[in-house]
């Protein structure tokens, strides 16, 4: 969730580089975000033999046919449920562009952002795609908040670039035009997110009697929940989620995005420092759908057009 450290930090999932106008997809945004369940539409197989990339996965990928897939499924547009409980978006997408260059199927489960390199760790996913910002912390497994190694750190296939943005209700900004004027306001984020980083770091600079209260949550879909009921004055999220959500919630009446995008850096595919062998199959098959035009139809059909990159990079984050 820009990163969602919106960057959803971490963990942070930022979200600058301008991704541009979030088009409608005709999707209402769904919750679900904390089930554990895959998604039902994807089904299981050996590796396709026929597919150009197949021989670059790990023998034991290619035996099961499929590739467990971690993320939180409630970030419109990059991923989330439609009516029939189907994970769509952006994500799913270019996985599923990724799974006809290998040969197998991506299987989404759903899962709390801030659980979801948990989950990686412990085996139940194989990879986390799920709008996570790759940064130098989550790389080498460090607290952002403490500065202390948690954890042996993961490896990142980067395929998008964004930032992060605060929304308010439409019509209602309480003065805030950026994070300087956050001070003596209230806001929500996602728990473990860029943007939760970010208002942490602006908390610390407010004068005496006039604190930013925080408000995190499990997905990002209750943040809006709470801005829209007026418990908080605004919310941040990655860039093309708050674009979508101001475009999308209330037909387009119930948010309006304020200011500047802010922490531009890119998403990436999340990967255990054991499986280079996993890591450079997914960023070959990335490379192979920039090249073949794929991904760059996907990003258009989205709005993220803007944040497109021209080749896969492993942790190029900082």
């Amino acid at each position: 969730m820009t990163a969602r450290s919106t960057r959803r930090s971490t963990a942070t999932h930022p979200r600058l580089a301008a991704v541009g106008a979030i088009a409608v997809a005709g999707a209402l945004l769904l919750t679900g975000c904390g089930d554990q369940t895959k998604d039902k539409t994807n089904d299981s197989g050996s590796a396709s033999s026929g597919a150009p990339l197949a021989g670059k996965l790990p023998q034991s990928i290619r035996g099961k046919g499929k590739i467990l897939v971690g993320s939180d499924i409630a970030y419109a547009p990059v991923e989330f449920k439609d009516s029939s409980g189907k994970a769509v978006g952006l994500d799913p997408d270019l996985a599923a562009a990724l799974g006809k260059q290998l040969g197998v199927t991506f299987e989404f489960r759903n899962g709390t952002f801030d659980a979801l390199l948990t989950g990686l760790r412990s085996g139940r996913y194989d990879i986390a795609m799920s709008a996570m910002t790759d940064n130098k912390d989550r790389q080498q497994g460090i607290d952002p908040d403490t500065g202390k190694k948690v954890g042996e750190g993961v490896d990142f296939v980067d395929y998008l670039t964004a930032g992060v943005s605060i929304y308010t209700r439409k019509g209602d900004t309480q003065g805030i035009t950026g994070w300087s004027d956050l001070c003596g306001k209230k806001i929500a984020v996602e728990r473990s997110t860029v943007s939760e980083d970010l208002a942490k770091a602006e908390a610390k600079k407010c004068p005496a009697g006039k604190k930013l209260s925080i408000e995190p949550f499990d997905d990002d879909q209750q943040s809006q929940t709470r801005l829209r009921s007026g418990g908080v004055d605004a919310a941040s999220s990655d860039f093309p989620v708050a674009a979508y959500a101001a475009k999308t919630s209330g037909g387009g009446k119930d948010f309006q995005i304020v200011g500047d995008q802010v922490s531009a850096a890119p998403y990436g595919i999340a990967v255990s420092k054991e499986s280079g062998q996993l890591r450079d199959a997914l960023k070959a098959a990335m490379d192979a759908i920039i090249k073949n035009g794929e991904y760059q139809k996907i990003l258009e059909k989205w709005g993220a057009q803007d944040g497109a990159v021209k080749e896969s990079v492993i942790n190029g984050g900082k």
